[in-house]
């Protein structure tokens, strides 16, 4: 095993304390900038995990058969994720709608409300937007979240196939895939008509079981095992996702989610996840 900690907030006097909780003869490794490991034998890291929750540092118990090289597929959720927004309440705000949508948005991330039920209800409220806002969301406001481009390149150098599945919407999955170079895209498609939103998808809507299918449908096409696969995600509608992979990777998620995960990541960027698996 090997005790991986990482974030801004690091100090080495956080690094001696954290040696001294656990109580190994071997010493801290750094992978990174803000990012370091230890081998340890132990098991059990609770008092670990607790003063790093406190100092706003990550910290997880990584096998050592878990290294990039050991992986084949990533699959990720978009809104919040791989990006820096959720799509839909930035459409909303183009309205005057984002307090609205955005309330409804939260309670369903928290698996508070069925998510298709949710989606609809805040498609719904976009009827009538001109299809040109959804270009404007992408232009002024859609970024890849930090540490994105940096995981991405970290799968293509190990050869893992990227895809991005999402609730939230074609238009912009496939220019996320376009922008951090990703294998695959599946989102919802809004119904536009004479250049407007009808207010109503199209298909079926991409929900937590039509993620964990994609994942399930993409991995057996690779020809991969269960345990090459790894899902990130910060939503309740992740975690059927999530609970198919062997990994799954919580970012700076909802606490459903952090408390389901078997790694979570609150003060890195999306390399965090290189880290894990980086010795």
């Amino acid at each position: 095993m090997r005790l991986v900690v990482q974030g801004r907030a690091i100090q080495m006097a956080h690094l001696q304390h954290i040696h001294s909780l656990v109580g190994s003869s071997a010493q801290f490794i750094q992978i990174a900038e803000h990012a370091y490991y230890l081998p340890t034998n132990l098991t059990d890291v609770e008092a670990v995990k607790t003063f790093c929750a406190e100092q706003q540092i990550d910290c997880a118990l990584v096998p050592d058969n878990q290294r990039l090289s050991h992986f084949g597929l990533c699959v990720m959720d978009m809104d919040s994720t791989l990006i820096n927004i959720e799509c839909i309440d930035e459409i909303a705000d183009m309205m005057n709608l984002k307090p609205q949508i955005s309330a409804i948005t939260e309670a369903a991330m928290r698996g508070e409300l069925d998510f298709a039920q949710s989606l609809r209800k805040r498609v719904a409220l976009l009827k009538g937007l001109p299809e040109s806002a959804l270009q404007k969301v992408i232009d002024e406001r859609l970024q890849a979240n930090p540490g994105a481009h940096e995981w991405i390149a970290a799968c293509k150098a190990n050869n893992i196939k990227t895809m991005v599945v999402s609730g939230g919407f074609s238009m912009f999955a496939n220019h996320v895939k376009i922008m951090l170079g990703l294998d695959c895209a599946v989102a919802n498609t809004f119904e536009i008509i004479d250049g407007k939103l009808t207010g109503n998808i199209l298909g079926d809507i991409v929900d937590a079981d039509r993620k964990a299918q994609e994942l399930v449908k993409l991995r057996d096409k690779l020809g991969l095992k269960a345990d090459q696969v790894i899902a990130i995600g910060d939503g309740a509608n992740d975690l059927k996702m999530m609970s198919a992979a062997a990994v799954g990777v919580a970012y700076h998620a909802k606490p459903v989610v952090q408390a389901q995960a078997t790694y979570t990541l609150n003060h890195s960027g999306l390399d965090g996840v290189i880290h894990l698996f980086t010795t």
